[in-house]
């Protein structure tokens, strides 16, 4: 059954919405993939903060162009059977999410993505972009690293006490 004018409006207002809270958005081809496979892919994504939504292609454009910041993007490549991720929290997640679940479903396949300041990133860019840790990931390594100085002092200072204690045991010893 098709969707009425007013339904229409209102998908094209929440994904404007989705699309300027986004930051990052990646479009991907589904052709292929069953209903049950995209229920999994949504329920894997939720869990880092991505929403996944397969809306009409006519719909998604309209929806860009209606957020200022982003109606300079070329929509060409929005053809086909695609479905959106969605993340206004992580760069990556999206991407990470898409590319995991094609590990196991190759049926799904990068188109590109949108990014916060309006430009449309390529399927290549994306498989790049999706290689990279995540937002915390990359969070706990600028961390260890910053400590791995502070740990190696304290390793050093504990290994000379143990030499002093050793050797004052043993001159106690003797």
């Amino acid at each position: 059954m098709p969707l009425t004018k007013v339904k229409k409006d209102e998908v094209v207002a929440q994904v404007s919405q989705l699309l300027s809270d986004s930051k990052l958005t990646v479009v991907a081809e589904y052709q292929g993939t069953t209903v049950k496979a995209i229920q999994a892919l949504r329920k894997d994504a939720k869990a880092n903060g991505t929403k996944i939504s397969v809306v009409k292609n006519r719909l998604v454009i309209k929806a860009i162009e209606s957020v200022e910041s982003l109606k300079d993007i070329d929509t060409s490549a929005l053809h086909g059977q695609l479905l959106y991720a969605f993340n206004s929290t992580d760069e990556v997640a999206p991407a990470s999410s898409l590319a995991t679940f094609a590990k196991t479903n190759p049926s799904i396949k990068f188109v590109g993505a949108i990014t916060a300041d309006g430009t449309f990133m390529s399927a290549e860019e994306v498989k790049t972009l999706a290689a990279l840790p995540s937002k915390n990931d990359l969070i706990a390594q600028v961390v260890a690293t910053l400590l791995s100085p502070v740990h190696d002092v304290t390793n050093a200072l504990s290994g000379n006490l143990h030499a002093l204690l050793d050797g004052v045991e043993a001159k106690a010893a003797a």
